[in-house]
């Protein structure tokens, strides 16, 4: 019985990998699993409770095979070198097609929002942890929500899947901005004491923050 499960659950993601969410249906993921469209209803409660339950179980598979080399970042510069890696390595798999599929079907499908929003939580939840351990002691530390960069770097990842489709060179630029961004982040981690202290004073009088 857990093997059906399991066979079902690999048959919806590749269902939407190959077909997209257009073309999924009891049917086709049934003869993607290779199991009868009658055990689709028994193990689940309909074809978007499968979907939703893939996406998940997706998301958990991928963000696990990616946590050691996340775990391994020390700075802003080594986590968007790990998300380009990342995302050509997700793009080639089909996996980022399988996740743009399920956010385009939560568009008109409330069912599907709820799941797809949980496979993207375990995605900025990594992420967050790299964030807050590079950008602590820096002179940014206090200045920057965390929780939000992390979510904008991931929800550019996924746009760049989109985006790629029809501007490559617009997509690659995207990118090399990012990584503008993350050497700025290193140089002012890497200035010295009085240097950030400096730093640290200019951005609380621009913010609003006191001296």
């Amino acid at each position: 019985m857990g093997d059906t499960r399991a066979k079902l659950l690999e048959g919806a993601v590749e269902t939407l990998r190959t077909r997209g969410i257009a073309g999924v249906s009891a049917r086709s993921i049934a003869a993607a699993a290779g199991v009868n469209q009658a055990l689709v209803f028994y193990h689940f409660d309909g074809v978007d409770d499968l979907l939703a339950q893939a996406s998940r179980h997706a998301a958990e598979q991928r963000v696990a095979a990616y946590r050691d080399r996340f775990a391994a970042v020390t700075s802003m510069k080594e986590l968007l070198d790990l998300g380009r890696a990342l995302h050509v390595e997700e793009r080639d798999a089909g996996n980022l097609a399988v996740l743009a599929q399920m956010l385009a079907g939560s568009q008109t499908d409330p069912k599907l929002a709820p799941a797809t929003a949980i496979g993207l939580e375990l995605w900025v939840t990594e992420i967050e942890e790299v964030v807050r351990r590079v950008l602590a002691g820096g002179p940014l530390a206090e200045f920057v929500d965390v929780g939000g960069l992390a979510r904008a770097v991931a929800a550019g990842f996924v746009g760049l899947e989109l985006y790629e489709g029809v501007d490559r060179a617009g997509a690659d630029r995207a990118l090399a901005a990012l990584e503008q961004l993350a050497d700025l982040v290193t140089a002012l981690d890497d200035m010295g004491p009085l240097a950030q202290r400096a730093v640290r004073a200019g951005l609380r009088r621009s913010t609003g923050r006191g001296a």
